[in-house]
């Protein structure tokens, strides 16, 4: 089920209809759904879909082979092969080529599209592999109507091999997309039959990845689908997946694993997550939080007012994957227990009693990103130029939008709780923002409060007085 990549089909559509050889680059995180989007893309045109694997280079070449003789052949003959990659790329160019008997039913009036899914497979097992594209490509391609589609999930390959300054295929590209996670409207679409709470509950236990939503039964309650799909060892569908992603991905996974699971256990500082991983020196959990800001797992946040983000000591690490989050939180710690059957008890007695802290954290990462939604939709009352968190050591702010030029800041409160937010939630956010304004250009302060449980009927009246925002959980998960 493909469900908003509006805007990524778009362009797909746009670089097809176009006079001229285009060769684009989709790469994201396992799991985010880059092949349903280009299985989607290519019905209906004549195309070659090679996904790569982790096989030999010569029996990669020879299926590759095979995918292009059969593009205007009825039978491939056994064991065909071209006798060099550069044969087999060259090939290309003759794809187009009008045969009546094509069995995909094309002619030569339309354009062929070539996926290859998964290239730094092929990287992996030949590095010559972009170096033979960009020979072929400046002598040949170029001078076709091909579409050529490179696809792949390691991220930092894709963005060194392929897109880097030094990479052969330099300037080659006409379009690439980083394919990201999902939003929370977006996720709140594969539970129709949900209400907002559990819509949201299930995008902060799953984030925006659609193979794990997609399976969550729309049927169970999130709580249901977490015990089913999460925590049975023996059955659970996403019960070992980070171990085998990050095995698959990191050289030393134990050292990892110990950092994600500091991090996600709430230590946020650098030297909080050396101490708390065991990792032996604070210069080795740098460059494994490196690694891990490459792969779009960590991101390292610092107050929205800082001028120098790069150099201010007050940034924060944070994983940036829910699933992942939750997995580390929730699962690894519990491994011994649940590989015993015990997910039920685990369930009721370290999960439940502190998932709405576990939530919380969600939902200031989704006020924030309604910030940015509102900015883009022209609802705010100036241009942001950050959007973020604020604290120092003693205040925190959970959402700030925040513009230097405009000497403009909107700041928000956080409350996933069941109780309405009242006025004295408002009198303590104002009572920070003067904390905030202190050796800051900012001029003019907004306020938004964010709720799960709606607000009090003072407050409400209050916000009406004052043009205060007031924003519930419905408004975060309903599409623009």
């Amino acid at each position: 089920m493909l469900i908003n990549r509006k805007q990524e089909l778009n362009l797909l559509d746009n670089l097809y209809r176009s006079d001229r050889a285009e060769m684009y680059v989709l790469y994201g995180r396992r799991r985010v759904g880059k092949t349903e989007l280009l299985r989607e893309f290519c019905a209906g045109k004549p195309h070659i879909f090679f996904i790569a694997t982790l096989s030999s280079d010569n029996e990669q070449l020879a299926n590759f082979s095979q995918q292009i003789y059969a593009f205007n052949h009825v039978e491939v003959p056994e064991g065909f092969t071209f006798p060099s990659w550069d044969a087999a790329f060259r090939a290309l160019a003759e794809l187009a080529v009008n045969d009546a008997h094509a069995p995909n039913g094309h002619d030569g009036h339309e354009r062929p599209v070539v996926i290859l899914d998964e290239f730094t497979y092929l990287i992996s097992g030949n590095k010559a592999i972009p170096s033979i594209i960009q020979k072929v490509w400046d002598a040949l391609l170029k001078n076709t109507r091909i579409m050529l589609v490179l696809c792949g999930s390691y991220i930092g390959m894709m963005e060194t091999e392929i897109l880097g300054y030094r990479a052969p295929l330099y300037g080659r590209r006409t379009a690439s997309t980083l394919l990201l996670p999902l939003d929370l409207p977006s996720t709140a679409l594969f539970f129709p039959d949900y209400s907002a709470d559990e819509q949201f509950l299930a995008w902060a236990v799953l984030g925006g990845m659609p193979y794990y939503l997609n399976t969550f039964n729309r049927r169970q309650t999130v709580m249901e689908n977490t015990l089913t799909h999460i925590l049975r060892a023996r059955t659970g569908t996403l019960y070992n997946e980070p171990r085998l992603l990050l095995m698959e991905e990191l050289r030393e996974p134990r050292n990892y694993f110990s950092i994600l699971r500091a991090m996600a256990q709430g230590r946020t500082r650098m030297n909080e997550i050396t101490l708390a991983s065991g990792v032996p020196e604070i210069t080795s959990v740098a460059r494994y939080l490196d690694i891990l800001q490459q792969m779009r797992l960590v991101t390292r946040h610092v107050p929205v007012t800082e001028n120098q983000p790069d150099k201010s000591k007050k940034g924060l690490y944070r994983i940036d994957d829910h699933f992942l989050r939750f997995w580390f939180r929730y699962v690894h710690p519990n491994q011994a227990s649940l590989d015993l059957g015990l997910d039920d008890i685990i369930f009721k007695k370290r999960i439940q009693p502190n998932l709405d802290d576990f939530v919380s954290s969600c939902f200031e990462e989704a006020a924030r990103a309604h910030f940015a939604k509102l900015a883009r939709t022209g609802q705010l009352s100036f241009i942001p130029e950050r959007i973020g968190g604020w604290w120092d050591r003693v205040t925190e702010i959970n959402v700030v939008a925040y513009s230097e030029t405009d000497k403009t800041a909107l700041i928000g409160e956080c409350k996933w709780s069941v109780n309405p937010i009242g006025i004295n939630v408002l009198e303590h956010l104002k009572a920070q923002a003067q904390t905030m304004l202190q050796g800051t250009p900012i001029q003019t302060i907004q306020y938004a409060l964010f709720s799960r449980s709606g607000f009090t009927a003072a407050m409400e009246r209050q916000a009406a007085a004052e043009s205060i925002s007031l924003i519930t959980v419905k408004e975060m998960v309903t599409p623009a």
